[in-house]
């Protein structure tokens, strides 16, 4: 019998030991990435008050494309860069999430970086 490796499993525990290393501050916050199939999520967050500042996602209503390619990844960075800059944030700490710097997770970072945040 075959069995496969259970590849979120093997995600989560990346994203656990990169989180021993990298927390968000109230000077610096932590910018996180979430992807699914279908959609990706990113947020702004300060750990040491345990409160995210920032969010943007391909599931708001106001975002009515699909959400799973590189093009609305690198929107959601923009959305996301534009909204922080609205609450006085200008530099984060990037948290890729376990997932591997490339495609979508590197789109959203660089519409970020067009955005204004620096990383």
């Amino acid at each position: 019998m075959v069995t496969r490796p259970d590849s979120n499993q093997a995600r989560q525990k990346r994203h656990r030991r990169v989180r021993g290393k990298v927390s968000g501050t109230a000077q610096r916050p932590r910018l996180n990435v979430y992807r699914s199939l279908q959609n990706i999520y990113a947020q702004i967050i300060d750990d040491t008050a345990g409160k995210t500042l920032v969010s943007a996602s391909s599931v708001e209503k106001a975002f009515e494309e699909y959400g799973g390619n590189k093009a609305s990844a690198r929107k959601i960075g923009q959305v996301l860069a534009r909204r922080a800059a609205e609450k006085g944030i200008a530099e984060v700490v990037f948290d890729r999430g376990g997932y591997i710097y490339h495609g979508r997770v590197l789109e959203l970072a660089e519409g970020a970086r067009e955005g204004g945040l620096k990383f």
